[in-house]
């Protein structure tokens, strides 16, 4: 075993274990001096070398590989000056010492006499200079080692005990007047101020640390109150020199502080999760290709639009709905809308997401390739923000689509970061330069920006497809965080570059599926009734063909009415959709013809229509209850009045027998009738279209004995006496055995007043 300068060698006994480091062998390789490292009154002692390589190859003792104090190893540079300087003066102390090669400072018996000597040419002590020369052998015998300790210098990390003297740094009073002023913290003084911290600064209210120091000296440092006039108590406060400083209430804030709990406290657990939180993880390791990970958000653009139909029109602002994959960055859907952010926009926006791009672009146009923008393919999971993508409208993709859906806590929009900066940047980069953006903050006095409107709906999406393909293409992000197979491939840190890598390397992650079906899965999923009227839905009633040939409406009026799933589109009231075969085949219904009403209309505002009469009918209650009011006190005195007519007659005369009352019944009632008959029956003969109101027009009754002859001279000259308006009084009797009944009608009916008689 070969021993060398600076060696540690770590001693194993039964009463413990030490380190020694070796300092000096002698020219013969006989003696080695050592020094234990770990004791701060130590001094070097020698051993056999044979004894040390002995111990070693034993197992007694073993040679550590790592030096404790190999720190010390470190450039100028990083050391202070102030450091310098001192290690500098003491290694000019022991220098002549060290630099002697004989190692007569080793020797205990002639050390004394060194060292004696060295103290009367320096001025140094005895004791300061053992001190240099233990931190130098120690330390690994290098210069470094002599640097000043000053991390360990004042206990640090233990609480200074109170005394009378004040500590600290003198004020610049107690200076020019050597007075001591201030006040030491004790135990008691402390609890107060961390109180004070507590409760008047680490709140929701916002007070600065100056405001909390006043507080709390005037909540647990005053001695009594002063009354005012008003009768309102101030603390009394003592003298600022018996007052402990803001630098103390600073330095107990800063030392006692919770940093997470202060932000928590001031800024609300929201807000500290949003923006104070430590950031760690890297959202890309979350997707492993193209499609493990779709991104959704809206947001509303800054920059207000023109309508297309009267551009001096402004239709305020759009809702920018903008699907992005994780792993490629990509933006794979995208979504503008006059819609607020619903399920409505975010529809349209995973429908654009698995469409075909080239023609999505030529109906602004726009010609590309499906290079350009090659993604149309649903992902294996969608994150979102507890939004549109939570609830039954959702449940489709999981269920039917395959994808699986996934939403953030609320308030955490840190969580979906790529595509929250996402829109940072399209408003840095294109919207904040067109006109009609919206500029923060707006002064007093500046122009406003609404007025500076020109784009309409149409081309805002042009801009926006635009936008989309130059991000895809030429969006360079060099802070993208590179794997070790794409470095071997020399991928260039752009979206499309990295989606078709992913594509080549990483495939199996994205689904295709047919344009309807994915619209239908898409669409809004709710319940609606079959019922003997039709299928009803939001108050209105649909039919299909399926419905009718299957006689669901004759079942429902047989048996009553059930549930049934469908699918609606919020932007449509003419049709709904039955969803088939788990969703896979659709049959639509439309609405019937007794609600024709509705037809061209929106959801909304069958929606508003069906909720005013609901509001209609809940403020006609008081007016049905004050007319049920008036119709009974009505009742009331009907039946008040008759009821005392008939007690009077009945007490008029001798009272009748119950028997007698109801034996006359039948003749009573013939005798009323005939009464009704005389006053209720209709005068006829009366025209009053004529100019001579008063004329009478005979009555022709016909009878057995009148030929149908006289029948028709009779009708001609009643008809010439109307005209004339002369009056007859003829009247013909016929045998209306021997005339057709057709034929008697007609004739009749040339009659303008048709008369009739009960009598005859």
């Amino acid at each position: 075993m070969n021993l060398f300068i600076n060696m540690l060698i770590e001693w194993q006994s039964a009463t413990g274990s030490w380190i020694e480091r070796l300092l000096w062998i002698d020219s013969s390789g006989t003696d080695a001096a050592l020094i234990e490292i770990l004791n701060p009154q130590s001094l070097p002692i020698f051993q056999k070398c044979k004894d040390l390589e002995a111990a070693i190859t034993s197992g007694e003792a073993q040679v550590l590989e790592v030096d404790p104090y190999a720190t010390l190893l470190r450039s100028e540079d990083s050391i202070p000056k102030k450091h310098l300087q001192h290690r500098d003066a003491a290694w000019e102390v022991i220098m002549p010492l060290i630099e002697d090669k004989t190692g007569q400072i080793f020797y205990g018996h002639g050390r004394g006499k060194l060292l004696n000597a060295l103290e009367k040419q320096t001025g140094w002590t005895k004791k300061t200079i053992y001190k240099f020369l233990r931190r130098y052998w120690q330390g690994g015998q290098t210069k470094n080692a002599l640097l000043p300790l000053f991390d360990k210098c004042g206990a640090k990390g233990k609480e200074r005990k109170s005394s009378e003297r004040k500590r600290g740094r003198p004020s610049r009073i107690t200076k020019v007047t050597n007075l001591s002023t201030g006040i030491n913290i004790t135990t008691n003084v402390q609890e107060k101020l961390i109180r004070g911290i507590k409760l008047f600064y680490e709140n929701s209210d916002g007070r600065t640390l100056q405001d909390a120091y006043q507080k709390t000296l005037e909540k647990f440092f005053h001695k009594g109150y002063d009354l005012l006039p008003d009768g309102t108590l101030v603390p009394f406060l003592p003298p600022s020199q018996e007052l402990p400083t803001f630098g103390q209430f600073r330095y107990w804030y800063e030392k006692e502080q919770n940093l997470t709990q202060a932000l928590s406290t001031r800024e609300g657990k929201r807000r500290y999760n949003l923006r104070h939180r430590e950031v760690l993880g890297d959202s890309t390791q979350m997707a492993f290709g193209p499609g493990s990970i779709y991104q959704i958000d809206a947001t509303i653009g800054d920059i207000y639009l023109v309508s297309s139909l009267d551009r001096s029109r402004i239709i305020g602002r759009p809702v920018i709905y903008v699907v992005i994959d994780v792993f490629s960055r990509l933006i794979v859907g995208i979504s503008v809308t006059l819609e607020g952010p619903s399920w409505v926009g975010a529809m349209q926006a995973l429908e654009n997401t698995a469409s075909d791009k080239v023609s999505f672009c030529r109906e602004y146009g726009i010609e590309i390739s499906d290079e350009d923008w090659p993604s149309h393919h649903l992902p294996e999971m969608i994150l979102a923000d507890r939004g549109e993508l939570e609830g039954y409208n959702a449940d489709n993709l999981v269920n039917s689509l395959n994808v699986r859906v996934s939403n953030t806590p609320p308030y955490r929009a840190d969580w979906k970061g790529i595509i929250e900066r996402n829109f940072r940047l399209s408003n840095d980069k294109v919207i904040h330069w067109v006109p009609g953006a919206v500029y923060k903050p707006h002064e007093r006095g500046d122009a406003d920006y609404r007025l500076d409107a020109v784009l309409d709906l149409h081309q805002f999406r042009k801009l926006m497809s635009l936008t989309v393909l130059d991000h895809n293409k030429d969006h360079r992000m060099d802070w993208y965080r590179m794997d070790e197979f794409m470095i071997q491939d020399y991928v260039e840190p752009y979206p499309i570059d990295l989606w078709n890598w992913g594509i080549r390397n990483r495939a199996g992650h994205l689904r295709k599926v047919s344009p309807e079906i994915l619209k239908l899965n898409l669409l809004r999923t709710t319940e609606a009734s079959v019922t003997y009227r039709g299928i009803r839905f939001e108050g209105l009633f649909y039919s299909c063909d399926l419905a009718l040939k299957e006689q669901w409406f004759i079942r429902a009026r047989e048996r009553g009415s059930w549930r049934i799933t469908i699918a609606c589109d919020p932007r449509k009231l003419d049709t709904i959709y039955l969803r088939l075969e788990d969703g896979r085949r659709i049959e639509p219904c439309y609405l019937v013809d007794a609600e024709k009403t509705f037809r061209g209309r929106d959801w909304y505002e069958a929606v508003d229509y069906f909720e005013l009469r609901k509001h209609s009918k809940d403020t006609a209650i008081s007016r049905k209850q004050q007319s049920q009011a008036t119709l009974n006190a009505q009742i009331e005195a009907i039946i008040t009045q008759a009821t005392e007519q008939t007690s009077e007659t009945l007490n008029a005369v001798e009272k009748p027998s119950k028997r007698s009352r109801i034996k006359g019944i039948r003749q009573n009632r013939k005798e009323e009738r005939e009464m009704e008959r005389e006053t209720q029956g209709w005068q006829l003969g009366r025209d009053e279209s004529i100019n001579n109101p008063g004329q009478v027009i005979p009555l022709i009754i016909p009878s057995e004995k009148t030929d149908i002859n006289e029948t028709e001279k009779a009708v001609n000259q009643s008809n010439q006496d109307v005209e004339t308006n002369e009056p007859t009084n003829t009247t013909i009797e016929i045998d209306s055995s021997h005339v057709p009944k057709s034929q008697l009608i007609n004739k009749l009916r040339k009659l303008r007043p048709k008369m009739w008689s009960d009598d005859e």
